[in-house]
Order: C-alpha cells, then sequence, then structure tokens
C-alpha cells in the first residue's frame, strides 16, 4: 500500500488518496469525522477525478452525493473506496476480466462477446478481483484510518460489468458486506442464462439489500427484457419489492457516468436510510 499522491475535489472537504497496491490503484476518500459507514465502488478511474474518467471527464460525483444524502439522514458520510480496474493497451479486456462473474462463465452460462472464446476463460479473474478487495485492500485502509466498520455498514456499488460484479460479490463474499447496488448490469453478455444464475446465488431474502437499474437510452435499452425477468425472479425468490429489493428504470438516461451520477443519491438513500 503505496500512496501516490492527494488531491481535492469540489463539493466535498477534505482529499483523495490514491494508492498503489502491486500495481492496482485504490483511491480513498474519508469524512473528517470517523464514519460507521464503507462504500466500495468499482471502475475507480471513474469516481472521484475527472482527469481520469472514461466518459470525457464525467465522473460519478459519488462523495458529493454521499455527503448530502448523509447529511440529510443525520450520519457521518461514508468512506468511499474507489477501485480501478486494470485495462491497458497490453491487457484491453483487463476490465472484463476483473469484473466477470468467473465462476458462472467457467460454469457453463454462455459470454456472447465476439472476442471472447471457450479457451479464453481460464484467464478471467473476477474471483481474486474480490478477493483482493475484501482480503487486502479494505482491511489495510481501514486499519490505516483506525476505524472497523461492519459488513451490516458495508455497500458495494457498479455499474454495467462493475454492476454483475457486484451481484457477484454477494455471492461470493456474503460475509464483507451487506448492500448491493448494481446500476445498469450488463445482462446480455450472458443473456437469460446469466439473470437465472445470478438470481439463484444471491444471498436468501433476509440477509441482503439489493437495488437494481437501467436507463432508457443506448446500451442500457438492451437491457429491459433481462432486467425484468431479474425482477421477477427477485420476487419469487422472497425479496420484497421496496423493501430489500428495489428495481428501478430511469427514462432518458444511459450507460455512462453522467447518467448514473444523475440519479445516485437514490441508491444512496435506499443504503444509509434503511
Amino acid at each position: 500500500m503505496e500512496l501516490v499522491k492527494r488531491y481535492q475535489i469540489r463539493g466535498v472537504p477534505g482529499e483523495v488518496s490514491r494508492f498503489d497496491f502491486a500495481g492496482r490503484t485504490v483511491e480513498l476518500w474519508a469524512p473528517q469525522e470517523p464514519s460507521s459507514h464503507l462504500l466500495i465502488a468499482h471502475d475507480g478511474q471513474n469516481v472521484f477525478d475527472g482527469k481520469t474518467s472514461t466518459f470525457r471527464g464525467k465522473t460519478w460525483e459519488m462523495a458529493q452525493h454521499a455527503f448530502k444524502v448523509s447529511y440529510e439522514s443525520g450520519i457521518v458520510p461514508p468512506v468511499i473506496i474507489a477501485v480501478w480496474h486494470s485495462n491497458s493497451k497490453s491487457d484491453p479486456l483487463g476490465r472484463s476480466k476483473d469484473l466477470s462473474p468467473q465462476q458462472f462463465f467457467q460454469e457453463g452460462v454462455p459470454v456472447n462477446h465476439p472476442n471472447v472464446s471457450k479457451s479464453d476463460l481460464v484467464h478471467l479473474r473476477g474471483d481474486q478481483y474480490l478477493e483482493n478487495i475484501f482480503e487486502t485492500y479494505i482491511p489495510q485502509i481501514l486499519e490505516s484510518l483506525q476505524l472497523e466498520i461492519s459488513p451490516d455498514n458495508t455497500a458495494l456499488i457498479g455499474s454495467s460489468m462493475g454492476g454483475l460484479s457486484t451481484l457477484y460479490a454477494a455471492y461470493k463474499q456474503p460475509d464483507k458486506f451487506k448492500t448491493a447496488l448494481a446500476l445498469s448490469p450488463h445482462w446480455i453478455i450472458g443473456g437469460d442464462e446469466l439473470v437465472h444464475r445470478t438470481v439463484k446465488e444471491l444471498p436468501l431474502p433476509g440477509t441482503h439489500k439489493i437495488w437494481m437499474s437501467r436507463g432508457t437510452k443506448g446500451l442500457d435499452e438492451q437491457y429491459e427484457p433481462f432486467q425484468n425477468l431479474a425482477d421477477e425472479l427477485m420476487l419469487q425468490k422472497g425479496y420484497r419489492a421496496e423493501v430489500d429489493f428495489v428495481s428501478k428504470v430511469y427514462k432518458k438516461t444511459g450507460h455512462n457516468e453522467t447518467s448514473w451520477a444523475s440519479y445516485l443519491d437514490q441508491p444512496l438513500r435506499f443504503w444509509l436510510k434503511g
């Protein structure tokens, strides 16, 4: 855990700290008072810093939203830990390898991607990625802050492939966090089979809270039949609508940070206001 840089972001006090964990970049924003809540975010490039964001300088504005919602709720804002993906010129599919529901694909759920063959599945690293987050990055960062935060107050958030990884983590690491916030989960990469397998493996109702959402423009428009199926299966599984399961459609939003930031306050309220 090596500190790389510190910088400020508009609208919130304090600084973002950027760390290197053996080649993986992880960023941290913490409130000035000790917090009892932790939010872990995929695609860390896009969370705080417009200079590293994929979509033309637009970020999730996650710290700003968390600060606002926490103020409304009368609690100290959560610690936010943002984990960068590993796309690079030498590994252009690095992000997909990190955020893949590895076990599902390796056990037969089809991968609907023209550049991925069955022989490529051995290179998926979704399991190791999640293990590194919960066994290495989080413990070391919380220790540096001298904080202990309960899984009951811990949420994981991601969009697209990050949405899939968030739901997959509820299966692989269910004891480490209790709220999964999956925005625009990229169901089309596995279709109906991926939806069925994912919902089947989610924890039983009463132990976790699950949020899913999608837009209606661009890539998000293609998610409609798969998300409808997921909604149906979640209710059949016993999750209660608007209690421990929420599924939302945001009209005229698409597959980008600007769209997700436009309604980020709502999944955060679902988590923080309970």
